[in-house]
């Protein structure tokens, strides 16, 4: 582990291409600036742990432990917005069947 110290507005950089800047110090805690790639992600350390415990625990889960609705009506409510029924491409029936006629 390299250990380096550094003042506010002063900066380290990893690689050719990540900028850590030293924001701020107040007390026990510094703020930093981190200028990466767009393809680059950058987590907190409790986030991507988080997220990593959680992927390996989807990983492990029992395939009856699963819901088993059918895609299709998996996909009718994600596809639906928030407390609306899923569309449908038919009318209902108090929808007019003919075509509007065009306004002039």
């Amino acid at each position: 582990m390299l250990i380096l110290a550094r003042r506010p507005g002063e900066r380290v950089v990893i690689g050719e291409d990540i900028l850590v800047t030293v924001m701020e110090v107040s007390a026990s805690t510094v703020r930093l600036g981190i200028e990466a790639p767009r393809g680059v992600s950058i987590f907190r350390e409790e986030i991507w742990l988080a997220v990593k415990e959680e992927n390996r625990a989807a990983a492990q889960a029992q395939a009856d432990a699963l819901p088993s609705a059918p895609i299709d009506e998996v996909r009718a409510e994600v596809a639906a917005p928030a407390g609306e029924p899923p569309t449908r491409n038919e009318p209902s029936e108090d929808e007019d069947s003919a075509p509007a006629e065009p306004a002039i």
